[in-house]
C-alpha cells in the first residue's frame, strides 16, 4: 500500500495505525512534514481541519487489514474489533434475519449508525430486528477503509449514532482495471472425547476426524478510469460472493443440543418427537383420575415418555449465502465551483436459515375415540381407561379437582395433546433474498477562498422476498388428525366412495374438506406421501424498507472576517446544515402467515406499514483558543448542535461540547460530552405483535424429572403461581419446555418516548519524540441511557409477577389449559417499552509502534484493546441495577467480556513478501444462570502472508485460528441472545481454523 504523508499523519495523531500488508511501513511520525499536510474530514465531524486528530476516539481499519485476514464477510472484520458487540452474523439459524449488523459497545444496532462516505445506509430488513443496517451492502473489494468512532455522534450525524458510527470509505478514485479472486475454507479435528461420548451414548450420530467445509468463493472485478485531463473519476466494480453451508452435525460439540452444566452435560432436545408424544401435560388429574404421557415404543405399542428429539444436528452453524453485488462512483468536475458526483450500488444476497423439521407442536387438545387409525392398546389408554367409547372425544372426560382446604371443586374437560415431528417432510428452511439499491446524487464545491458546500440526494430501498419451506398446516393437522371409518352409502345402501371402510378425515365426510388425507402417527411408519403433501405449507411474504433523504451544508472558515483569538493562528471554523429524512416500511406476510397458519412458527405474523419523517437543522464550530504557545501547542473547542423535528410531534436537542489540548508536541488531551435524544425507529414503532421465543430453564410454577428419576419443583409457592395464572390443579404440573424455549408476545409500540443519553469521553495520544515510531493513546468512556427503548425480559415478568403479585406484570402472562407457557397462544406480553437505563464504562487502548530491522525491512506493530469497567442495565424503574461487564446469561444474555484486545505484527520483507501474526484475545465471562457455564478467557492465534509476485500479482494466504481453539460450550446458548450450535458464533471462532488463499492481479 501506498502512504501518503497525509495518511501516516493522521493515523498516527489518532493512536491506531492498521498494520501494512503490502509494503513496508515507516514509523508514525518519522514522515511528517507540516508543510505537505493537506485538510481532511475525520468521521465525527463535517469540520476539515490539517493534521487533524479527532476530539472522540476514531479507530481505522484498512482494506489491507480486510485482506490480510482473509475475511470476505466485511462483518466478521468487524466484530473482531473490542469495541463491537456480535448480533445478527452468518452463524445464526433460528431467529435469523439474513442480515449482518454491527452493534458498538453492546448498545445494540439501533443504537449505531452505519455511514458510506458519511451517509447514511438504509434499515436492512423488514423483518424483525431488521433495523440495522445490513454489512451484506457493503462490496469489501471497494472498502478504502473503515473509520470506527465509538465516543457518539448524534450531534454531526443524527440520534441514533449514541454508541457510535461506523463508516466505510470507498474507493472512488481507483485507474485501471484490478481482479481479485479468494477461496477460503474451514477445517476442524473432532476429538472432543467428552462430547463424542455423551452424544453416541444417546444414540446419535457423532462427527469424528478431520472435516474441511463452509468453502467461501469471492470474485471482485473493479475498474476505474480518469476523466477529462483529471476533471473527474469514474470507478465500477462488480463481485460474486458464494458461500456453502456448515451443519451443526458436522462438530462433535454441537452434536446434540445441551442441557446441564459443564461438569454434567445431557444431550437435550424437544419432546416433539418423530415417534410422537401422546400426553395430558396432567389436565386429566383429578380426584379420580391420572394423566399419562406416552410414546410409541418401536413394536407398535406405547411407552412411558423419556426420549427427547434431537434437533440440533439439521441446524444450520454458518447459513449458505450467494450474493452478487456491482455499481458505480463517479464525480467530475464542472467547474472551480461545483462538482457533481454519484453512487449506485446494488446487492442481491439469498441467504437461508435451516432448523430442525416442523411437526404438531401440541397444536391440537383433543382425539376422537373412535379414530380407526388407533391400536387397542392406544384407545384403552387414552379413552378407555377413563370409561369413555368410541363414539366419544377425550373432551368429554370430566376431570374433578378438590381443594384440599376449602373443599371447592373445579371441573375442567379432559385433554390429549399431540406431539409429532415431521422427519419425513424436511428440515424447515427461510429462504430470505434481500434486494437492495442505494442512489446517491450530488454537487459540492468551493463558493470561495472560506466556504464550500455539499448538497446531495440519496435514496435506498431494500425489498425482501421470504419463502419458508417445510413447515406444516395448523388446520390441516387438526382435520388430518380427526379421522373416521368412511361408511357413507347412498339411498340404496352402496358405497358413495371408493374410500368406504378405510380410514378417513371428518372434514372428507361433511364436505368442509374433501382434500383431506389422514395423518397416521400412531404407527411406525404409518405416514404416507400424500399426507405429507397435504400437511406441508409454504409460507410467503414480501417486504420493503425505503429511504430518502435530501441534505445539504456549507463549512466556513471566519479567519479572514476576523473571527479569531488574538491567542490563535487560526479563526473559527463553522458548519451549517439542513437535512430532510423520511423511512418507510412495509412487511405483507401472506394469509397463512396472518392466520398463525405455521405450526412451526409459534403463532400468527401480522403485516407491518407505517412511515416516520424527520426535519433536521444542525450545525458545528470549531474555535481554536490558543495555539503556538509554551504549554500550549494548541488548544480548542468543538461545538456541534442538532435540532430534529419528528412526523410524530416529537422536538428533539442534540449538542456535543469537546475541547482538545495540545500542550507540547508529542501530547494531545482530548475530551467531549454529548446530549443525545433518540427517537424510536420506524421497526420500534410499527412492528406488529406477534409470538416469538425466549429461552427460559424452567418454569418455577412446574416440575421436573431429573435423569436419576428425582422429581424436582415447583421453586415457588403455590400463592406465588396463582398470580400467574396457575391454579391448584396445574399447580406442579410438568409444565416445562423441554427445548428451555417459551413463547412471548414482542412487537413495536406508538406510544414509546424519546430515549436520553449522555456521552463522556476523555483521553490522550502521546508520540513521545524519543522513541521514534510509537504512538499510544488511552481514552475513557461513560455512556448513559435513560428510558431506553427495549422491552422487559419475560422472565423478569414472570418473576415479578410471582414476587409482587402486581397486576402490571401478572396482567401480561396468559398460560395455557394446564399452566404451560409453551404451547399455542400460551404467553408473556413483552413489547418495547420505555424501561430503565443502560450505562457502560471503560477504557479504549491503542499503541502502534514501527520500526526498521535494517537491511532486513521494517517491523509494524499494533496493540488495539477495550477494557469494560461498567456495563449495567436497569429493566425499569424500582429494579436493582444488574451489572453486565465480564458476565453473561440471565437477563444480561450474550457474553459480555469485560476485556478484548488484538495484537497484529507485520514484517515488511526486503523479498516482496510481507507476513502477518496476531493474538486475539477474548476475556473471560461468568454466567448468571444455574449452570454455571463460566467461560475460560479465550486466545486466538493468527498467520498470514502476501507476496507480491510481480508489479500487476500479488497473492496472499493465510490461517486464522491457527491451534483450532474450539468455542466455549453452553446449554444455554438460545437464538435469542444470538446463540446457535451451544456456543455464540459471532463472539467466538465456532467452526475451527479458517485457511484462505487470494490473488489480485492488476491490469
Amino acid at each position: 500500500m501506498k502512504k501518503s504523508l497525509l495518511s501516516v499523519a493522521v493515523k498516527g495523531a489518532i493512536g491506531f495505525t492498521a498494520a501494512a500488508i503490502m509494503v513496508p511501513a515507516m514509523p508514525a511520525f518519522a514522515q511528517q512534514d507540516a508543510e505537505m499536510v493537506e485538510e481532511v474530514t475525520v468521521t465525527g465531524s463535517r469540520i476539515e481541519r490539517a493534521n487533524d486528530v479527532s476530539v472522540s476516539p476514531v479507530t481505522t481499519v484498512s482494506a489491507e487489514d480486510l485482506k490480510a485476514t482473509g475475511i470476505v464477510r466485511v462483518e466478521d472484520l468487524i466484530n473482531d474489533l473490542p469495541q463491537v458487540a456480535a448480533t445478527q452474523t452468518a452463524g445464526q439459524a433460528n431467529g435469523a434475519t439474513g442480515t449482518a449488523t454491527v452493534s458498538l459497545r453492546g448498545l445494540g444496532a439501533e443504537r449505531t449508525l452505519v455511514l458510506i462516505d458519511g451517509r447514511r445506509m438504509p434499515a436492512g430488513s423488514p423483518l424483525e430486528d431488521g433495523s440495522g443496517a445490513d454489512l451484506n451492502q457493503i462490496p469489501g473489494a471497494l472498502v478504502e477503509r473503515v473509520e470506527v468512532l465509538t465516543g457518539g455522534s448524534s450531534a454531526t450525524y443524527g440520534s441514533d449514532a449514541i454508541a457510535g458510527v461506523v463508516n466505510f470509505i470507498m474507493k472512488d478514485d481507483f485507474e485501471g482495471v484490478r481482479f481479485e479472486t479468494q477461496t477460503s475454507v474451514y477445517q476442524h479435528n473432532n476429538d472432543n472425547s467428552g462430547m463424542q461420548r455423551l452424544v453416541e451414548s444417546n444414540g446419535f450420530d457423532v462427527a469424528d476426524g478431520n472435516v474441511t467445509d463452509g468453502e467461501t468463493n469471492d470474485f471482485s472485478l473493479i475498474m476505474g478510469a480518469n476523466l477529462d485531463n483529471g476533471r473527474g473519476n469514474v470507478t465500477a466494480y462488480a463481485n460474486y460472493r458464494k458461500i456453502d453451508a456448515v451443519l451443526q452435525s458436522d462438530r462433535d460439540y454441537s452434536g446434540c443440543s445441551l442441557k446441564g452444566n459443564a461438569d454434567n452435560f445431557e444431550c437435550g432436545g424437544s419432546s416433539t418427537v418423530p415417534w410422537g408424544r401422546f400426553t395430558d401435560f396432567g389436565s386429566n388429574k383429578g380426584d379420580t383420575t391420572e394423566g399419562f404421557d406416552y410414546s410409541l415404543d418401536g413394536n407398535g405399542g406405547l411407552t412411558e415418555f423419556s426420549q427427547l428429539y434431537n434437533y440440533g444436528p439439521l441446524n444450520y452453524f454458518q447459513r449458505p449465502d450467494e450474493r452478487w453485488t456491482m455499481g458505480a462512483f463517479g464525480h467530475y468536475e464542472i467547474n472551480d465551483h461545483a462538482e457533481a458526483y454519484a453512487q449506485l450500488m446494488y446487492t442481491d444476497d439469498r441467504t437461508v436459515a435451516q432448523i430442525a423439521p416442523s411437526g404438531a407442536f401440541f397444536v391440537t387438545s383433543d382425539l376422537y375415540c373412535g379414530n380407526p387409525l388407533l391400536s387397542d392398546e392406544q384407545f384403552e389408554a387414552f379413552c378407555g381407561v377413563y370409561g369413555l367409547t368410541e363414539d366419544n372425544y377425550v373432551r368429554d372426560l370430566t376431570v374433578v379437582n378438590t381443594d384440599d382446604k376449602t373443599g371447592v371443586q373445579t371441573k375442567t374437560p379432559g385433554a390429549l395433546y399431540i406431539g409429532r415431528r415431521n422427519v419425513e417432510g424436511g428440515p424447515r428452511q427461510d429462504d430470505m433474498r434481500h434486494t437492495s439499491f442505494r442512489g446517491v446524487f450530488g454537487l459540492r464545491g468551493d463558493i470561495n477562498d472560506n466556504w464550500n458546500y455539499d448538497v446531495y440526494y440519496q435514496f435506498s430501498e431494500v425489498s425482501l422476498e421470504q419463502t419458508y419451506y417445510n413447515d406444516m398446516s395448523v388446520t390441516n393437522i387438526r382435520r388430518a388428525l380427526d379421522v373416521r371409518t368412511d361408511d357413507r352409502v347412498n339411498e340404496d345402501g352402496e358405497p358413495v366412495a371408493e374410500t368406504y371402510g378405510q380410514p378417513v378425515c371428518q372434514s372428507v365426510i361433511d364436505g368442509s374438506d374433501p382434500n383431506c388425507v389422514p395423518w397416521n402417527v400412531f404407527a411406525e411408519d404409518g405416514v404416507t406421501q400424500e399426507a405429507i403433501d397435504y400437511l406441508v405449507l409454504p409460507l410467503y411474504a414480501r417486504g420493503t424498507t425505503d429511504q430518502e433523504i435530501l441534505s445539504g451544508y456549507v463549512t466556513g472558515d471566519l479567519t479572514d472576517y476576523g473571527w479569531k483569538l488574538p491567542t490563535a493562528e487560526n479563526g473559527i471554523a463553522v458548519v451549517m446544515g439542513l437535512e430532510s429524512r423520511r423511512e418507510t416500511l412495509n412487511y405483507s406476510p401472506d394469509m397463512g402467515y396472518q392466520n398463525g397458519e405455521g405450526a412451526g412458527q409459534g403463532g400468527p405474523t401480522l403485516p407491518v406499514d407505517g412511515s416516520l419523517s424527520v426535519k433536521e437543522i444542525f450545525g458545528e464550530m470549531n474555535v481554536p483558543l490558543v495555539s503556538g504557545m509554551p504549554g500550549a501547542e494548541y488548544l480548542g473547542l468543538e461545538l456541534a448542535y442538532r435540532y430534529s423535528d419528528y412526523s410524530t410531534d416529537e422536538q428533539t436537542n442534540t449538542y456535543k461540547v469537546a475541547a482538545d489540548w495540545q500542550p507540547i508536541d508529542d501530547l494531545k488531551l482530548r475530551a467531549s460530552f454529548q446530549s443525545a435524544v433518540r427517537h424510536a425507529n420506524i421497526q420500534e414503532l410499527f412492528r406488529a405483535q406477534s409470538i416469538q421465543l425466549f429461552d427460559m430453564d424452567y418454569d418455577p410454577c412446574g416440575s421436573r424429572t431429573k435423569s436419576d428419576g428425582t422429581v424436582v419443583g415447583p421453586t415457588a409457592t403455590l400463592e406465588q403461581c396463582m398470580n400467574s395464572g396457575i391454579t391448584a390443579a396445574t399447580f406442579g404440573n410438568a409444565i416445562d419446555s423441554p427445548a428451555g424455549q417459551y413463547n412471548y408476545i414482542g412487537g413495536g409500540n406508538s406510544e414509546l418516548s424519546p430515549e436520553e443519553s449522555e456521552t463522556f469521553s476523555l483521553g490522550f495520544v502521546y508520540s513521545p519524540a524519543f522513541v521514534e515510531g510509537l504512538t499510544l493513546s488511552i481514552d475513557y468512556f461513560n455512556i448513559t441511557v435513560d428510558e431506553a427503548i427495549d422491552y422487559i425480559k419475560p422472565e423478569t415478568i414472570l418473576d415479578k409477577c410471582l414476587e409482587s403479585g402486581d397486576e402490571m406484570f401478572c396482567g401480561a402472562i396468559n398460560r395455557g389449559g394446564n399452566g404451560n407457557l409453551w404451547i399455542g397462544t400460551a404467553s408473556i406480553t413483552a413489547v418495547d417499552v420505555n424501561i430503565g437505563y443502560f450505562e457502560t464504562e471503560g477504557f479504549d487502548i491503542n499503541a502502534n509502534y514501527g520500526f526498521d530491522v535494517g537491511s532486513y525491512g521494517a517491523v509494524d506493530m499494533n496493540f488495539i484493546a477495550t477494557y469494560l469497567t461498567k456495563w449495567d442495565q436497569q429493566e425499569f424503574d424500582g429494579q436493582p441495577t444488574e451489572e453486565c461487564a465480564g458476565y453473561w446469561n440471565g437477563s444480561c444474555g450474550t457474553p459480555t467480556p469485560d476485556f478484548v484486545s488484538t495484537l497484529r505484527a507485520t514484517w515488511s520483507t526486503p523479498w516482496n513478501v510481507d507476513i502477518n501474526g496476531s493474538w486475539r484475545h477474548i476475556g473471560g465471562v461468568t454466567d448468571l444462570g444455574e449452570n454455571n457455564a463460566d467461560f475460560d478467557a479465550i486466545n486466538y492465534f493468527d498467520l498470514s502472508a502476501a507476496w507480491v509476485a510481480s508489479d500487476n500479482v500479488t497473492i496472499r494466504s493465510g490461517i486464522n485460528n491457527v491451534f483450532d481453539k474450539e468455542p466455549p460450550l453452553t446449554a444455554d446458548a438460545g437464538s435469542s441472545i444470538f446463540g446457535n450450535g451451544n456456543t455464540f458464533p459471532g463472539i467466538y471462532d465456532a467452526l475451527g481454523r479458517y485457511a484462505f488463499l487470494g490473488l489480485t492481479v492488476d491490469f
